[in-house]
């Protein structure tokens, strides 16, 4: 298995979940802030939904200049989210296998200007940032929507609402 496959399939797994979450942000707290200092709602989702195509297409350059960390755009509506989130999916499954083992241990660099900030094998920049950053943004969300008093949905292992996922489709398939 080369490193793009293996990451693909940790990906697609992780998309599901993902969806689940942006999903049960209700319409009328797109605004919504936990703090003055704090993204609002919408545009965490947003973030979340657009992270994993922004990443692929950020390394598909080397060099690469660094973005605008501070750009967070408010979604319209929750529809906006889940289309930027599809557009997202439809980006990763098109330029990460595209990526072979010697572009993925290659040397990736980004700058600030004319000053480098990062080098680092292509793999461990997309693990770190399409993986453990989206990780830890969908950690904050299930914040928000507990604050939010939504149900939070399982991702690896169970939430406060619902038991882990393998459980809930052993579940379903008993009923039937």
């Amino acid at each position: 298995m080369t490193i793009a496959q293996s990451l693909l399939a940790e990906f697609e797994t992780q998309a599901a979940i993902t969806r689940r979450f942006l999903e049960r942000l209700p319409e009328d707290k797109l605004t919504w802030k936990p703090h003055e200092k704090s993204m609002s709602a919408g545009q965490l989702a947003y973030h979340l939904a657009f992270v994993p195509g922004g990443v692929i297409r950020f390394v598909q350059k080397n060099p690469a200049q660094a973005p605008d960390f501070a750009n967070f755009p408010q979604p319209a509506s929750r529809q906006e989210i889940l289309k930027t989130l599809d557009d997202s999916v439809a980006t990763v499954r098109d330029l990460l296998p595209k990526l072979d083992d010697a572009r993925m241990k290659e040397t990736w660099r980004m700058f600030a200007k004319e000053r480098e900030v990062l080098a680092q094998p292509r793999a461990e920049f997309l693990r770190d940032v399409m993986f453990s950053h989206w990780y830890q943004h969908r950690g904050q969300f299930s914040v928000y929507l507990r604050l939010l008093n939504v149900a939070v949905p399982a991702s690896w292992g169970p939430s406060a609402d619902e038991p882990p996922i393998f459980v809930q489709k052993s579940q379903s398939a008993a009923a039937v």
